[in-house]
């Protein structure tokens, strides 16, 4: 068993995260810097010259910044935080390893966080992690509970002027809301006081890996929230020690919607809550589109009611949330008629949740994959596939570019013309171009009045630019 440093053990050590600016490492940053650590850092898109924009808000909220040539390692002193798919030849795990410098992944570090806090509150789950947890680390800080909240994407409600990339919060040590992550294993490191699972499907691991990570999850969980509409999910719900249920459609669940209440509309939505322990009932306003965000926000009202939060306090906190970045976020419309939507889908559920928001409304889809790399578009394209055949209609059509890539050693035979033959295969229209930049000129020339413009993908920051880019060639 690996025996971590205590917390007052790590803040007294200057840290060096390696790809400080990525969606995992840079919460973390923020909240041991936030903390009064010393943090510094370097990132293989800032020497590129991505997103000069976030980098350099980094530096004015204090953090020193190296090229990501090993020379910001300086110390044994000092502890490397380096994602666990970082290689072992960047300059910086060499640099390292030379010095003997103590060595964390993200979630190493994170899991530290979380389990020396006073009640850690989890949320798990193959899809929805990231809203939930924004969603339920607002609900506490308007409950007066000053949580700490570790997250994988910027929280719209806690954004400002000096800390524009709010993907955490830095409250005080006695609540900290973090997302957990399944795909490489580490949930195994979390012991939550609450925690959150809010489904279980294909993404980076196997169904039979996946029911033992969660089942375990639940086991240490000392109470845990369950969606009663996700049978896998459901399933799990004997190895709980204590549990509320929640859901919109399983009439069942602790936390619930009362039957006819619900009002769909294309930028928000309104429905009845019904806490089923007493009956009561509690209106709520999401200004978030789709049933899934519904979910969510059953989720975060049960995950907070396991923390101690009165479900009506829950639901009104719900009402004045705003939502997180690159979460079918509409980039604008233009003079034209067509909308252009930022969205983080990026695996079978997530993208078929968007699609089904899109179609809820009339108007075509125009939808515009990148996949986030050639392992998980191994793992699942076929799911991918014959999410965008069946999610999408007959006059809508799916644009593909190759996978994104930054460099390493990974393996580059599986691409995304395999996936767009598979969706042709399955009834659906779909090109691809190799090109991000010739596809976009693609959708530019396919685009007509009252079309949707989806723009998905994961783990590159540049997406939001290009969604922008879009909008702008519209005109």
């Amino acid at each position: 068993m690996t025996t971590f440093p205590t917390y007052d053990e790590l803040l007294a050590r200057p840290f060096f995260f390696c790809g400080i600016g990525g969606s995992g490492m840079l919460p973390l940053a923020q909240i041991l810097a936030g903390r009064g650590a010393q943090v510094a850092g370097s990132d293989r898109s800032r020497d590129q010259g991505r997103t000069p924009e976030k980098f350099a808000a980094l530096e004015a909220q204090g953090f020193t910044l190296f090229p990501q040539d090993g020379s910001g390692i300086t110390s044994k002193d000092q502890i490397l935080v380096a994602s666990a798919a970082v290689e072992n030849t960047v300059p910086e795990m060499v640099r390292a390893a030379e010095l003997g410098c103590m060595k964390l992944t993200r979630a190493e570090l994170n899991s530290i966080l979380f389990n020396t806090s006073g009640a850690g509150i989890a949320i798990a789950g193959t899809s929805g992690k990231s809203t939930v947890t924004g969603m339920l680390g607002w609900i506490m800080e308007a409950a007066g509970r000053e949580p700490t909240i570790m997250n994988g994407a910027v929280m719209k409600n806690f954004v400002t002027p000096d800390r524009p990339i709010a993907s955490a919060v830095v409250g005080g040590r006695s609540i900290y809301v973090s997302e957990v992550d399944e795909s490489d294993g580490s949930i195994a490191l979390y012991r939550p006081a609450v925690g959150v699972l809010l489904n279980v499907s294909l993404d980076h691991k196997s169904m039979e890996e996946l029911r033992v990570l969660f089942g375990d999850y639940l086991e240490r969980s000392r109470i845990a929230a369950i969606n009663a509409d996700d049978p896998e999910a459901l399933a799990l719900l004997p190895r709980a020690k204590e549990v509320i249920t929640f859901g919109v459609e399983q009439e069942k669940a602790q936390i619930g919607i009362v039957p006819g209440s619900i009002a769909d509309g294309p930028v928000r939505q309104a429905a009845s809550v019904i806490d089923r322990h007493d009956g009561s009932t509690h209106p709520l306003v999401l200004n978030m589109p789709g049933r899934h965000n519904l979910s969510n926000a059953l989720a975060a009202i049960a995950g907070a009611a396991c923390a101690g939060i009165p479900v009506g306090v829950a639901v009104d906190a719900l009402g004045s949330f705003a939502g997180l970045a690159r979460r079918f976020d509409i980039v604008g419309t233009s003079a034209g008629g067509v909308t252009v939507i930022d969205d983080f889908g990026h695996n079978p559920e997530k993208c078929a949740a968007t699609l089904r928001t899109l179609k809820a409304s009339p108007g075509r889809v125009i939808a515009f994959f990148q996949p986030h790399g050639y392992g998980p578009l191994k793992q699942m394209g076929h799911e991918l596939a014959e999410t965008f055949a069946r999610e999408l209609g007959l006059d809508d059509i799916t644009l593909m570019c190759d996978p994104v890539y930054f460099g390493g050693t990974v393996d580059r035979s599986a691409g995304t013309e395999r996936i767009v033959k598979l969706i042709a295969d399955n009834g659906g229209k779909a090109e691809h171009i190799a090109s991000r930049d010739d596809c976009g000129a693609r959708i530019v020339e396919l685009a007509q009045p009252g079309d949707r413009i989806v723009i998905m993908g994961a783990r590159d920051d540049t997406l939001t630019l290009f969604a922008r880019d879009v909008l702008a060639n519209l005109a």
